[in-house]
C-alpha cells in the first residue's frame, strides 16, 4: 500500500498519564510513514492535551463519561452514528485494552488491532480485534503502549526511538508566572487516588529542603486547598495558577525539575524531556520510562499490578530528605 494513503485511528481514551505516555508513538509513526493521517479518539475531558498537535490530523472527543453520568441515550446514538460514518481507516489500534475502548474501535470502519486476551487489561476486549499483539501486562507501560501500535503498523521496535525522542508536545514561550532568574521546581501534589498522593505535611517539608522555589501544581478544588496548606506551612512554596491542559504541558516544559505523584502532570516532564522524580506507593516504576534525568522512588510496599491495593498508603514512608538529595543531583 502506498504510504501516503495510510489512514490510522488510535483509540486511547484515558487517563491523562496514559495518553501522555502513548503520544510518543506519533513521532515514531511519522518517521516511517511521513504522509500518514493519524486520528486520535480520546475521552472528551482529555482532548485539549492533544488538540492542535502537529502530528495529529484530527482529535476526536468521545463523551463517554457524559453519556454514562447522564444516561443520555440520544447522545450515545449520535456518538455511535458519528463513529460508523467516518471514512474507512487502513489501521485502527486500540492502545488501551479495555472493553469501552474496544467497542469504540469496533464502531469505526476498518480492521482493529489490539492486545490479545492474556495481554489486555480486560481480556474480553480482545474479542473485538481482527489482529492482536501478545505483550505481557507487567511490561513497562510506555514500551507496551508503543509496541501495540508499532506491531500493528509493521514498524520495527527501536528502544532508541523512545530514549532519544523529541518533546512529545509543542513548546511555547516561557510562562510569565515562572521566575526568570532562578530555577523552578514543579510539585505535582494530586493524583487520582488518595493513596497515590504524597502527604501534604511531607510535601511542605520537602519544599523547605529544596534549593529553588517550588510551584505547587493542582487540578481539583481539593488539591487547591492542599496547595494552599503546603504554601502556608513552607517558606519555599508558592501555589501555581489554575491551568488548562495545554498550559500545564508548557508550564512543566519550562520547569527545571518536576517532583510528583504517579499521575499525568508528572509524566508530562518525561514527555517534554525535562527532569523528573515520580513517587510511587500503590503503583510501581513500570509506569515511567526511566532515564538519566527521569527517575522513580518507590515506597517499601510490595505491589501486585494485577490487583492494585488502593488502601496502600505506604508512599508516606518515603523520606523527604531522600527525595531532596535526588533532586539536588538532578538539578
Amino acid at each position: 500500500m502506498n504510504k501516503s494513503s495510510f489512514r490510522i485511528a488510535i483509540v486511547r481514551l484515558s487517563a491523562l498519564g496514559d495518553i501522555v505516555n502513548t503520544a510518543v508513538v506519533l513521532q515514531i509513526i511519522r518517521r516511517h510513514y511521513p504522509d500518514v493521517l493519524i486520528d486520535w479518539f480520546v475521552e472528551e475531558a482529555f482532548a485539549p492535551v492533544l488538540r492542535h498537535h502537529p502530528l495529529i490530523h484530527e482529535v476526536v472527543a468521545i463523551p463517554l463519561k457524559k453519556i454514562k453520568k447522564e444516561k443520555n441515550i440520544s447522545l450515545l446514538r449520535t456518538t455511535i452514528r458519528s463513529l460508523r460514518s467516518r471514512e474507512p481507516y487502513d489501521h485502527i489500534i486500540d492502545a488501551q485494552g479495555l472493553l469501552k475502548s474496544a467497542i469504540v474501535a469496533a464502531f469505526l470502519p476498518g480492521p482493529v488491532h489490539g492486545f490479545d486476551r492474556s495481554s489486555a487489561r480486560e481480556g474480553i476486549a480482545s474479542l473485538f480485534y481482527k489482529t492482536t499483539s501478545s505483550l505481557p501486562y507487567d511490561m513497562n507501560i510506555i514500551k507496551r503502549n508503543v509496541m501495540v501500535i508499532t506491531e500493528a503498523l509493521s514498524i520495527p521496535y527501536d528502544e532508541n526511538a523512545i530514549l532519544h525522542k523529541t518533546p512529545v508536545f509543542p513548546v511555547a514561550k516561557r510562562p510569565s508566572s515562572l521566575p526568570e532568574k532562578t530555577k523552578t521546581i514543579g510539585c505535582v501534589i494530586g493524583a487520582s487516588w488518595p493513596s497515590k498522593c504524597y502527604p501534604k505535611e511531607q510535601f511542605a517539608q520537602l519544599c523547605d529542603l529544596l534549593p529553588h522555589p517550588c510551584s505547587l501544581i493542582w487540578g481539583s478544588p481539593a488539591e487547591h486547598q492542599d496547595a494552599l496548606w503546603i504554601a502556608e506551612h513552607s517558606t519555599n512554596a508558592i501555589v501555581a495558577q489554575k491551568m488548562s491542559l495545554p498550559e500545564l504541558v508548557n508550564f512543566i516544559a519550562h520547569c527545571d525539575l518536576t517532583i510528583g505523584n504517579d499521575t499525568g502532570p508528572t509524566h508530562m516532564a518525561w514527555a517534554m524531556n525535562r527532569p523528573s522524580i515520580t513517587l510511587f506507593g500503590p503503583t510501581t516504576p513500570r509506569m515511567i520510562y526511566p532515564t538519566s534525568i527521569n527517575i522513580g522512588i518507590k515506597s517499601p510496599s510490595e505491589v501486585d499490578i494485577y490487583h492494585i491495593d488502593r488502601n496502600d498508603f505506604s508512599i508516606a514512608q518515603i523520606d523527604p530528605h531522600h527525595i531532596a538529595q535526588k533532586a539536588k543531583e538532578l538539578l
